[in-house]
């Protein structure tokens, strides 16, 4: 959750020269760094929802969280980096303050050392016969490993890692090879056309074919990792200090601010294309219908990118070898000028196109509906909402509220009889959008209370008088459903507009951020990038806090996420839970909530496959907390032998079909003719549909709430 804040008023608070650090642009990375350390800083300490003591108690907490970012499965660091590292674990805080780059630089070097040495390990170990017949284990669980005590552990470990991978990719190998057969019988039983190519590898030729990808893997990972920029690192070193205040407060560099926005506003200006890293050289992936690459005519999916060329009057730059992420942003740019790409096709001719960069809509972030003829006859509206997206930039942008209203408005010239939205992974997004979306369903009310770090409370209210649906509601949510989503279910099941129906709870995040550039604090033209800010807690309007308990849901059904450890209060700095009063508001009406979960709890009891379902989650979840594994090729196939017997009985799962027909709008069918892209996605989201167990049940529920519209 965060919101555009305007920071003006509220910095009249604060003398501005308290946070002034830098007049003078720095002249080199060492002193950008050093200006940004002091500018977090004092950033943190005055704007912070609840700022902490820099001290050697954070200081702490910093060092190990660090190490958790950098290491975390503890292969690049030796004992004896350790040992030295900590002799810096209490003075965090004072380099922080003083804008001390000594332990940034100490670490970074030395991981960089690390790295290089590694690769020549793991280049020694691909030149020696692997045995894969040693009765090794390799520990899975990070907190049970222990840093290596020298470099001959260390490359005992990184030879049980290569092995791990190499067994990984021959099972892998096996699945598909079963499958192939699986496919191959079935078309030689019924007599169709064969054209199913099947080819037996024997265990020997798995073993080389796996030990080479794995060879490939490793290396294009540590080529990428040394073309990594110091910089970058520096971005993870500052959110150890920012994260430490809680687990949403971040430090973002320019580029990966730009990146934010671009999933925030679901839009980006470039040609619509997506840029893929295959061993050292960059190609072009899926090419987005109607967008600039598409319409160019000349560019494919596979060919391969040799240069770029961000403005007509620059010098083509050579992008072989380059970071993805580095020759994404040459191509992206300004709306409305031209980019030029030189690529190699794949008949090897040599080719520069030139195209007029638009704005290409990431349509996957915004909402969208079908109907939805259900067993009983009836129909009804389903909507999901990836996000609370919205373009604060932009007064005609696209914002959460408007398309959930223009999709309500295409179901109601549907005549539905009930609306399920779909809230399920949504993470949030922007707060104001709410309260807009709330007014669509009901009268104007207050929907959230929000306290700021002085304890002063306002409440929000939404806009709307005339809402434009009153017919049955059902809201259904997750683990992964947070934030804004955790608001609009929580108001909802206060006032008794809708049933929340899901996982027990949701994923429990309570805190309101902001965007602070740091350049607002500085006397440079340069860009320093942005600190995320916890500015706030949000309340419901009866007083509750969502922070680490979310939503409890009305009608609880548990998943995949219920058993594994999802949500805010797994993280050591989430803030705390609390409670303020409540709020005036009034009641509503609807529906019987005890009666609908009575029956829904008598289905739920009764349906196989959720209980099936359940049992699958539990198995999965058992898998996911094994602390160790045999690296003995004998006993690692007998091991998922094994497993594939416990699968066996969940396959039935895979085949299920919830009985629902979905049934798109008639402008959608005509789309669907001109643009591959959308048709594609559509059949995938209805085929999705189709096997969603708990959309099943949520048809139900808003049946059985039995309101007119």
């Amino acid at each position: 959750m965060w919101k555009n804040f305007k920071l003006n008023k509220f910095l009249l608070l604060i003398p501005l020269t308290s946070l002034m650090f830098c007049f003078n642009s720095p002249k080199n990375d060492d002193e950008k760094m050093q200006t940004i350390m002091v500018s977090v800083k004092n950033t943190l300490s005055y704007l912070h929802y609840s700022p902490k003591s820099i001290n050697d108690a954070y200081s702490k907490d910093v060092y190990k969280h660090y190490f958790e970012l950098v290491d975390p499965a503890k292969r690049y660091f030796l004992q004896s980096d350790m040992d030295e590292f900590s002799k810096h674990e209490t003075k965090l805080d004072d380099y922080i303050n003083q804008g001390d780059l000594t332990f940034y630089k100490l670490t970074i070097d030395r991981l960089y050392q690390r790295v290089d040495e590694i690769d020549k390990i793991t280049q020694d170990i691909f030149s020696k016969p692997i045995n894969l017949q040693e009765d090794e284990t390799l520990t899975l669980e990070p907190k049970l490993k222990k840093v290596p005590a020298n470099k001959q552990e260390q490359y005992n470990e990184w030879k049980k890692f290569i092995k791990y991978n190499i067994l990984q990719e021959i099972e892998s190998m096996n699945s598909k090879e079963e499958f192939q057969k699986e496919k191959k019988d079935s078309v030689q039983k019924y007599k169709l056309k064969d054209t199913i190519k099947l080819k037996v590898l024997t265990q020997d030729e798995k073993i080389k074919k796996a030990t080479d990808e794995v060879k490939d893997l490793v290396k294009d990972t540590f080529t990428r990792f040394k073309k990594r920029k110091k910089m970058d690192w520096f971005t993870v070193y500052m959110n150890a200090y920012t994260e430490v205040f809680d687990p949403h407060t971040n430090y973002y560099s320019p580029k990966d601010k730009e990146d934010f926005d671009t999933q925030f506003t679901g839009k980006v200006i470039g040609i619509g294309a997506i840029i893929q890293e295959k061993k050292g050289n960059l190609y072009l992936g899926a090419l987005t219908i109607g967008a600039p690459a598409w319409k160019s005519k000349q560019l494919s999916e596979g060919d391969k990118i040799l240069k770029v060329r961000s403005k007509p009057k620059d010098d083509a730059v050579n992008v072989v070898g380059m970071l993805s992420d580095e020759a994404v942003r040459l191509i992206r740019g300004e709306k409305g000028t031209p980019v030029t790409l030189t690529v190699q096709k794949k008949d090897g001719s040599i080719k520069d196109v030139t195209m007029v960069r638009e704005e290409v809509a990431i349509e996957d972030t915004f909402a969208r509906s079908i109907v939805v003829n259900a067993p009983n006859g009836k129909k009804y509206g389903f909507i999901n909402l990836p996000s609370f997206n919205a373009d604060f930039e932009n007064s005609k942008g696209r914002n959460a509220s408007d398309d959930i209203k223009n999709e309500i408005i295409k179901l109601k010239s549907q005549n539905i009889e009930g609306i399920v939205l779909d809230l399920r992974n949504n993470g949030g997004g922007s707060l104001t959008e709410v309260g807009d979306i709330m007014g669509l369903f009901m009268d104007a009310g207050p929907y959230v209370q929000v306290k700021d770090g002085n304890g002063k409370i306002q409440t929000l209210k939404n806009k709307y008088e005339a809402p434009i649906w009153t017919g049955p509601l059902v809201i259904m949510q997750n683990e992964l459903s947070a934030s804004a989503s955790e608001i609009l279910a929580g108001v909802m099941q206060d006032y008794g507009r809708a049933m929340i129906i899901g996982s027990p709870q949701s994923f429990g995040k309570g805190t309101v951020q902001t965007f602070v550039d740091l350049n607002r604090f500085l006397n440079t033209e340069d860009d320093f990038g942005s600190l995320k800010l916890t500015i706030q807690k949000f309340y419901r309007i009866t007083g509750e806090s969502t922070q680490r308990k979310g939503i409890v849901s009305d009608i609880q059904m548990k998943d995949f996420f219920t058993y594994a450890e999802v949500g805010e209060r797994y993280d050591d700095f989430a803030l705390a839970w609390d409670k303020i009063p409540s709020t005036k508001f009034e009641k509503l009406n609807y529906f019987n909530i005890q009666a609908l979960e009575k029956a829904s709890a008598d289905r739920m009891a009764k349906n196989s496959n959720y209980q099936l379902l359940l049992e699958s989650a539990q198995w999965r979840e058992k898998l996911d907390k094994e602390e160790n594994i045999t690296l003995n090729i004998n006993k690692f196939n007998e091991l998922m032998k094994h497993r594939k017997s416990q699968i066996e009985k969940f396959k039935v799962l895979t085949k299920f079909e919830n009985g629902l027909q979905f049934i798109m709008y008639p402008a959608e069918v005509e789309r669907e003719k001109k643009d591959e892209a959308f048709k594609k996605k559509s059949e995938m989201w209805i085929k999705n549909l189709k096997k969603d167990l708990y959309l099943q049940e949520a048809m139900n529920i808003v049946s059985d709430m039995g309101v007119k519209s």
